[in-house]
């Protein structure tokens, strides 16, 4: 018999996603984000950072992008060490 082997890499822990929307969201919906930082860029989309504690949860979120009728760009996982280092950049650029 053979084995598998999987990746043993945790998929269920909490991570960071980088979501981005085509169209600027209103800052009135952050609430319904539960402690997001949101960001509009100058090519009209919207980028979200938010955290998740697991794979259901992000499944959660992207309900809730799909029911704002924004289209969805693209969600990537990003490293919490960079994001925060974009979001000090952008508070530097945005006093």
């Amino acid at each position: 018999m053979s084995e598998t082997h999987g990746s043993t890499e945790d998929h269920n822990g909490p991570a960071l996603y980088e979501v981005r929307l085509k169209g600027h969201l209103d800052a009135r919906w952050t609430y319904w984000f539960e402690g997001l930082s949101l960001t509009h860029e100058s090519d009209g989309t919207t980028i979200l950072i938010v955290r998740v504690d697991d794979q259901p949860a992000l499944h959660g979120l992207l309900r809730k992008v799909r029911d704002l009728g924004l289209p969805l760009v693209s969600v990537i996982q990003v490293d919490p060490e960079s994001a925060n280092r974009q979001d000090m950049k952008t508070k530097e650029t945005n006093p």
